[in-house]
């Protein structure tokens, strides 16, 4: 039987989706404790459990592959804010230097994400960024990314749609 409570909402990102957050990180060389405490922060809040988040705690604590990510549970939202997540992490310390760039293309294979999609995902975690709260971890708002990802999928989603009805039927 499950201890799980009926109404409980199940996070969405799993603990490698934050291990991989954490290879990001660690992509330069430097793990910066800014860049520690955002995947962390953001993993609490996500409400994963406490062995979970302790695994995540570890993995900023010392150098990390991406490895596997379990993408079952993700959706096209999800992926996106990850990605997304990551491409604002590389820029935090002020550069991005070709090792961070190649595990962020890993990142974005390994959650088959196109490439156009992730230059999108790029420029809304810029955007967010560039709002007055700033950059910086303590002040980014992660939440207000995750819910700017979902607004513009929906924007294109309606968008194709009203295109679609517009098209000509073929006979």
């Amino acid at each position: 039987m499950s201890d799980e409570k009926p109404n409980e909402e199940k996070p969405r990102l799993g603990r490698d989706v934050y291990i991989a957050l954490a290879a990001i990180g660690w992509a330069d060389g430097n793990l910066d404790q800014d860049e520690a405490d955002a995947i962390v922060r953001t993993a609490v809040e996500e409400g994963l459990d406490i062995e979970e988040i302790s695994e995540i705690e570890a993995a900023t604590k010392s150098p990390v592959d991406i490895g596997e990510i379990d993408r079952r549970g993700l959706s096209k939202e999800d992926r996106l804010f990850v990605y997304a997540v990551a491409s604002w992490m590389t820029r935090l310390d002020g550069k991005v230097d070709e090792a961070e760039t190649t595990a962020l293309n890993k990142l974005g294979e390994a959650l088959k994400i196109p490439e156009k999609p992730r230059w999108h995902a790029d420029a809304l975690a810029q955007e967010v960024a560039n709002m007055q709260e700033g950059d910086r971890p303590l002040r980014y708002d992660v939440p207000g990314l995750r819910k700017l990802i979902g607004e513009r999928l929906a924007d294109a989603q309606k968008a194709r749609a009203e295109k679609s009805a517009e098209e000509p039927k073929a006979d």
